[in-house]
């Protein structure tokens, strides 16, 4: 009996050692599989599908979580060739969206499986969405500002006792030596201000102080007078630069065609954010878009749940000028990052991968939100064409005609204005 006591302990603990050895190991794939079909996800599918709300194609969590298997294995894999086989479910499914859906017959069933269990969990939630309190950083606060001012408070308190304490100090030395101390004759503090301003040493460098800090101060005010360097507007959508041109590496004419082919650089109209943000909507946890990606749907007149458009409702959308030259200065982008490209790029020190818009506007790859780079002052912009070396422009037609000037004037020959550019519209019309 004792026997089978003993054995029986034996296999309950061996089964219950398998069991949850097996938990883990089906736990451990099963993450796996949700981390591999985030992956998978994001490559293949996210340009088109949302986890939870509709976008060119329908929203994915609902699906794989209504569909079966069965189903959706093969119409991921080869959608057009379901369709083609009279298969019913798959037919209604197409009629979502004119758009067609890509086939993917290089994914395994595996890796679809994959991707049905991540598009089923979703996205796991982050502390703070499931109830911690996130703390914001508003910067110093009140309370290490008292504490600044007490220390140095104490700090003035201490240096006036030590002063204090040398002196009784240095009189009980001269006490002790017998040498005789007379007391110094108390004034009232009007008294001794009053003596203090008679002393004419102390008013001429008093004086003299106040010129030099007040002339500096007004020397400054004027000198900065319309230079808006670090000018940061707060722009009616948080747009950020490091995000796009930065991280995801979207190149700067994408957006602004303007600069190699005009004067003005040109603002991107709303059409160009919705080129990808049709698609990409930044969704939160609770299902809805991204406050800023709304903004612009709004500018648009589009609604996302139905991805139609309502011209009655658009409107612009007010984007704060950053960069802003007086009305009597004149700058062309074009001839600046096309003709003289090459010579910025040296002259700037830029990158081979750099645009050469870095040159004017700084590292705008790393600005979550733009603001004035460079001080655009007449100083500035004379010092780097005073600088800029143009020696390997000498076949660009400017330089040349240039150059034929030159010479028409060693042979005494005459010389007009049309040579150089002297008809060109931008000489007398602004």
């Amino acid at each position: 009996m004792r026997n089978i006591s003993l054995r029986f302990k034996r296999v309950w603990k061996s089964a219950l050692v398998g069991a949850a050895f097996s938990f883990l190991m089906v736990s451990g794939a099963n993450a796996q599989d949700v981390v591999e079909g985030k992956k998978l996800f994001k490559d293949n599918c996210a340009s088109c599908h949302n986890l939870e709300t509709n976008s060119t194609g329908p929203a994915v969590g609902p699906k794989a979580r209504e569909l079966d298997e069965s189903f959706l294995i093969p119409w991921i894999k080869d959608n057009l060739a379901l369709i083609a086989s009279g298969n019913q479910q798959a037919i209604e499914a197409s009629k979502f969206s004119p758009t067609e859906m890509r086939a993917f017959p290089r994914l395994t069933d595996d890796q679809v499986r994959s991707i049905i269990a991540y598009a089923k969990e979703g996205e796991p939630k982050k502390e703070a969405e499931v109830g911690a309190v996130a703390v914001a950083d508003e910067g110093t606060s009140t309370l290490s500002i008292l504490g600044i001012v007490a220390i140095i408070i104490l700090s003035i308190v201490v240096l006036v006792v030590l002063g204090r304490a040398v002196k009784m100090l240095e009189r009980l030395i001269l006490q002790k030596q017998g040498i005789d101390i007379h007391e110094e004759e108390e004034v009232s503090f009007a008294t001794g201000m009053g003596r203090l301003f008679k002393n004419k040493k102390f008013v001429f460098f008093t004086v003299l102080c106040m010129v030099v800090v007040l002339g500096s101060f007004g020397w400054m005010g004027m000198w900065e007078t319309g230079v808006h360097t670090g000018y940061q507007p707060t722009q009616p959508i948080k747009f950020s630069h490091e995000l796009h041109a930065g991280i995801n590496q979207i190149d700067c004419q994408y957006c602004h065609t303007g600069p190699f082919k005009s004067k003005n650089a040109t603002i991107p109209s709303a059409n160009v954010c919705m080129n990808c943000h049709k698609a990409v909507q930044a969704v939160q946890a609770d299902g809805s878009v991204s406050p800023e990606i709304q903004k612009i749907y709004n500018a648009v007149g589009y609604d996302p749940a139905t991805q139609t458009y309502d011209a009655s409702k658009q409107k612009p959308i007010e984007w704060v000028r950053v960069h802003n030259l007086p009305d009597f200065a004149y700058f062309n982008h074009s001839q600046h990052v096309t003709v003289g490209e090459e010579a910025i790029r040296k002259q700037a020190g830029l990158n081979p991968n750099d645009p050469v818009c870095f040159a004017c506007h700084g590292p705008v790859n790393t600005m979550e939100e733009v603001y004035q780079y460079s001080p655009l002052t007449m100083k500035w912009c004379v010092n780097c064409h005073r600088e800029a070396d143009i020696a390997d422009k000498k076949s660009d037609a400017f330089y040349t005609n240039v150059i034929k000037a030159h010479e028409k004037i060693k042979k005494g020959e005459k010389i007009t204005p049309a040579l150089l550019g002297g008809l060109e519209c931008g000489k007398c019309h602004y």
